[in-house]
């Protein structure tokens, strides 16, 4: 399918945003995309992740005359890494305000600020999709993978990433608008029959123990009823010189684990890799 040709139901903005004729409701905090832009930069989170992402598209790419297509992709930071690595990407975010900084701070050239639904995405018209930290945030996860499978062509890429582990399930998870946490085999069964897994793995295996004993158990004990223990900025590093480049450096083993295609059991974060089958 033509890029150009899943713009068709939508109308552009003065800013060059392909937009949907209204918003939708979204399980995201509404300043959310508008707090996480300030941070994406300077945070080891979201740039190991994105290394993490990378790494996956590199090693199972897209078909070459395929565009992969960033669903709930926020302000475009996944997007311009996939962009900036020689991959065409297109960004579908329902948020005005993300839809919004990923045309203008980011320059993403083709943005829909549209969900799926509202997009009109024909079915088996894209070769490669891609949901970051967006299936946790969909009440109906299996029926949302299932519309990713009608989109994607036979034979068609699947990236995803999600939350790990539900026994690390904190009042975060709820103050951000998780409805869960997966592990590999609840991720697996969700997936169902329309994707042929081909890729597993945890990632984030630093943060574990710190997630666990500073969210997870104080909010089993009634201790923590708030979104996070820090502020944002001192959780992702990004108010000291040395917190974000020690913990870029020491998930870095994860980034060539991928590469070598090897997994690991443990981390706060899953990455899976999928073909929808034919």
């Amino acid at each position: 399918m033509e890029r150009d040709a899943i713009f068709q139901n939508l109308q552009k903005d003065e800013n060059g945003v392909f937009l949907a004729p209204e918003n939708a409701a979204l399980s995201y905090p509404e300043e959310g995309n508008a707090l996480f832009f300030g941070l994406e930069d300077r945070s080891f989170w979201f740039q190991h992740r994105n290394d993490v992402i990378a790494a996956a598209v590199m090693s199972f790419p897209p078909a070459p005359q395929d565009f992969l297509l960033d669903i709930g992709g926020g302000n475009g930071f996944v997007t311009r890494r996939l962009l900036d690595e020689g991959f065409s990407a297109v960004l579908l975010e329902p948020g005005r305000t993300g839809a919004r900084n990923a045309k203008m701070e980011r320059n993403i050239p083709r943005v829909l600020c549209a969900t799926l639904e509202q997009s009109g995405i024909p079915e088996e018209s894209m070769g490669a999709v891609g949901c970051f930290d967006v299936l946790e945030h969909v009440e109906e996860d299996k029926a949302f993978l299932s519309s990713m499978a009608k989109i994607l062509k036979p034979g068609g890429m699947f990236y995803l990433t999600v939350p790990a582990g539900p026994w690390l399930w904190s009042h975060t998870d709820i103050y951000s608008g998780h409805y869960r946490r997966y592990g590999k085999f609840s991720l697996l069964a969700v997936l169902g029959e329309d994707f042929e897994p081909l890729y597993y793995t945890c990632f984030f295996g630093w943060l574990v123990l710190p997630l666990f004993f500073l969210k997870a158990l104080p909010s089993r004990l009634g201790l923590l009823k708030r979104e996070n223990v820090f502020s944002h900025e001192t959780e992702h590093g990004a108010d000291s010189k040395i917190v974000s480049p020690l913990m870029r450096f020491l998930l870095r083993k994860e980034i060539a684990m991928i590469r070598k295609g090897k997994s690991k059991s443990w981390g706060t974060s899953c990455l899976l890799v999928a073909r929808r089958r034919g």
